[in-house]
């Protein structure tokens, strides 16, 4: 399954709606995870989840260690998406 960027953005925006209720306006691919979104440890072991089910693959802690960003998160599974 390959998804475009803007694909994926919108997908991620749903996520992040539904399990966190944070407005779809919010999430941009400017903001960071944690102090715009104030997201913390927890809601990102959640979010991988979720992502893991977008993408059909485990995500692995090196491919998201250095995710700070909603644009991070989509290169990542952009990226995830693309080696499948």
């Amino acid at each position: 399954m390959t998804l475009t960027h803007e694909e994926i953005l919108a997908r991620l925006q749903a996520i992040l709606h539904a399990s966190f209720d944070l407005p779809v306006e919010k999430v941009t691919l400017d903001a960071h995870l944690f102090t715009d979104l104030d997201l913390d440890s927890i809601d990102a072991v959640e979010l991988a989840i979720q992502l893991q089910e977008l993408t059909g693959r485990r995500v692995k802690a090196e491919e998201f260690k250095h995710v700070r960003t909603v644009r991070d998160v989509v290169e990542a599974v952009h990226q995830m998406l693309s080696a499948s």
